[in-house]
């Protein structure tokens, strides 16, 4: 604001300046010092009282007027709003803030949860974000288009999917056997080989293939047996000798008697099967046997999901007695041996995992069978019809633990510490174009 100066009396308008006649600047010299002293003015009266009474008691901004002549207020990064004062200067409470304590409270629940539970909130992250959503590289929910029976022999192996981590809700995720059958019944000999054999008529071989059918499903796929339930339907359809010896192994299970080479099965305290639905691949042929009679072959290869029992956690960490390698599996008449297996890559983190939620990390055990069938000349051979008469029989498991013969399979999870690693080879459980090994040896899968 501008400030009103005392006027002064110019020069010209002096009356008495004016009376005498004279030139008032006539003595005026414009010197050097007379110029310099010309640029100080006399203060007012009210700037000399300002000045004197701001030397004792300083000026106080009282705030909110500003002057067109100073600029944009100049703003402030994260600047709080002073809080409102009540007529006595004090500082008036917060108002809606109420929100703020609960909020604090779920996100801190909300961290520890996800610190407990590191791989479910992997899982759930994968599932919706990233390539773990399902298998083969499909997301949750997308369709996987089915396999057909195989017709002949293989000539590869499987194409590899997306190595995503199998869950209870997604067990076959990372799997090749998701779009496999599910039902031994899809699955039928090659066109114009059903037909007369030997002293059998056509429909009494195909009588005979559907018996094998039948047994193969009751003693893989039947939900009670592979939970780990006694297989009483594949028990009748067997032959006198092979129920006599499948039940002995039943009751004492041995490294020569298991009965893991007649049933696929699993101890409930270990692992339990995810679902009642598993996939299977394989073909069945039918020949002569040169003796009148009929054998009936099949290649199979079944794929079990588990996910961890409740002693899973304890079983992964306990010390595993030593034992000699077994010799492999053999091939026995009348009753099959127990089969050679493979153990699970050793991949862990040791985090338990024994719940039941749908982002539970699950694994899965593939079992090949490799049978062969007879059905004997009734004249030639004292037998019972509509039994199962083992020829030949071989098995081998991946994922499942090396040199235990328990009558169970016992697979190893990702989320528990896996045992040693096995000195063996490294192969692929669901290459169907490799004949099973003799040798019996444990080595590693590629993946399960």
């Amino acid at each position: 604001m501008p400030i009103a100066e005392d006027p002064e009396p110019r020069p010209s308008e002096d009356p008495k300046d004016v009376t005498d006649g004279k030139d008032p600047f006539a003595d005026l010299v414009l010197d050097e010092e007379f110029v310099r002293g010309a640029a100080v003015k006399e203060q007012a009266g009210r700037t000399r009282m300002l000045a004197a009474r701001w030397q004792h008691t300083p000026p106080v901004d009282p705030g909110g007027r500003r002057s067109v002549n100073d600029g944009p207020r100049p703003r402030k990064r994260f600047a709080r709003r002073p809080r409102p004062l009540d007529p006595w200067g004090n500082p008036r409470p917060r108002r809606g803030g109420w929100w703020r304590t609960p909020l604090f409270v779920v996100l801190t629940v909300a961290l520890v949860l996800a610190a407990l539970n590191v791989d479910g909130l992997r899982s759930w992250y994968s599932t919706r974000f990233g390539d773990g959503a399902g298998s083969s590289g499909t997301t949750a929910g997308t369709p996987v288009a089915p396999v057909a029976p195989e017709t002949g022999a293989p000539t590869a192996a499987p194409p590899p999917v997306d190595p995503a981590q199998p869950t209870v809700d997604h067990p076959w995720a990372g799997s090749p056997a998701e779009g496999w059958p599910t039902s031994v019944d899809v699955f039928e000999p090659e066109p114009g080989t059903v037909t007369r054999i030997g002293v059998f008529g056509a429909d009494q071989v195909a009588a005979q293939v559907e018996l094998v059918k039948r047994y193969l499903a009751a003693a893989n796929l039947d939900p009670r047996t592979v939970a780990g339930g006694r297989p009483e339907a594949a028990l009748a359809m067997l032959s006198p000798e092979g129920r006599a010896a499948a039940e002995k192994a039943l009751a004492r299970p041995s490294r020569d008697q298991d009965p893991t080479g007649w049933f696929s099965r699993f101890d409930g305290r270990d692992a339990i099967p995810v679902g009642d639905t598993y996939r299977l691949q394989g073909r069945i042929s039918v020949e002569g046997d040169g003796k009148r009679g009929v054998l009936v072959h099949t290649d199979f290869t079944f794929v079990y999901p588990l996910r961890p029992g409740p002693d899973a956690a304890k079983r992964a960490t306990a010390p595993k007695p030593s034992a000699p390698a077994p010799s492999g599996p053999a091939r026995p008449t009348g009753s099959p041996a127990p089969g050679g297996g493979g153990v699970a890559k050793p991949v862990g983190l040791l985090t338990p995992a024994a719940d039941v939620a749908g982002d539970t990390w699950t694994a899965r055990t593939v079992v090949r069978r490799v049978d062969t069938f007879r059905f004997h000349d009734p004249a030639k051979f004292a037998v019972e019809r509509d039994r199962l008469y083992f020829e030949q029989t071989a098995s081998d498991v991946g994922n499942t633990e090396c040199d235990v013969y328990d009558g169970w399979y016992h697979p190893q999870f990702d989320q528990f510490a896996a045992v040693g690693g096995a000195s063996g080879p490294t192969t692929d459980p669901y290459d169907r174009t490799q004949e099973l090994r003799p040798d019996g040896v444990c080595g590693t899968v590629s993946r399960s």
